[in-house]
């Protein structure tokens, strides 16, 4: 039908903005901070893409980054947050803050071998120790080729980066094969914990 048709004028015109957009440096990265709510202290943070569109308004990850990752733009792009989340951790620690930056990577991404080498580039390019940058991928993106996210993140590892599976809960996996990945951290899926405050009730 012509709404699943992904050639669509309106899909190929925003594409092209995309690809403007980044070659403009128009996109901008937000971040998150990481509190450790024992010491009430920020420990990190992540670094989420937004795309402030001159006509459009804000658009959202959800529209575009699916898009890019259809048409082969998402290496582009992904190489963008990885150098600019990179660049902003070593501003953050010559001002005196050692601060990790967490980066999502794409199931697209995560099956592309070439990862490893962008990321290990954005390393070397602003001398930044691996340790000091986490990468989020979902349950969903390692379940889709389990045997090459494992290689992939173990690649990951083996440099000091940091992984954090993203959206734990949602992708059928099992904590037991979930233990034999190189992965550092687990975020559940927030289906998980709304609502949780006002359990238990009256």
């Amino acid at each position: 039908s012509p709404e699943c048709e992904p050639h669509d004028p309106a899909r190929l015109a925003l594409l092209g903005e995309l690809r403007r957009a980044l070659e403009g440096n128009e996109l901008q990265l937000h971040y998150q901070p990481k509190v450790d709510l024992k010491t009430r202290t920020i420990v990190g943070a992540e670094a989420l893409l937004r795309w402030p569109h001159a006509r459009r308004g804000a658009v959202s990850p959800a529209e575009f980054v699916p898009l890019a990752e259809q048409t082969g733009l998402i290496r582009p792009l992904t190489r963008w947050v990885l150098d600019r989340a990179a660049g902003e951790s070593c501003s953050w620690a010559r001002a005196g803050r050692k601060l990790p930056v967490a980066v999502n990577v794409s199931a697209r991404s995560l099956q592309d071998e070439r990862i490893v080498d962008d990321i290990e580039e954005a390393l070397l390019t602003h001398d930044l120790r691996g340790d000091r940058l986490q990468i989020e991928v979902t349950e969903r993106a390692v379940m889709r080729d389990a045997g090459r996210a494992a290689q992939v993140l173990a690649s990951l590892t083996g440099r000091g980066v940091t992984v954090s599976i993203d959206d734990f809960g949602t992708g059928y996996s099992s904590l037991g094969y979930l233990r034999r990945l190189p992965v550092q951290e687990l975020k559940k899926d927030k289906s998980f914990v709304i609502g949780m405050e006002g359990e238990g009730e009256d």
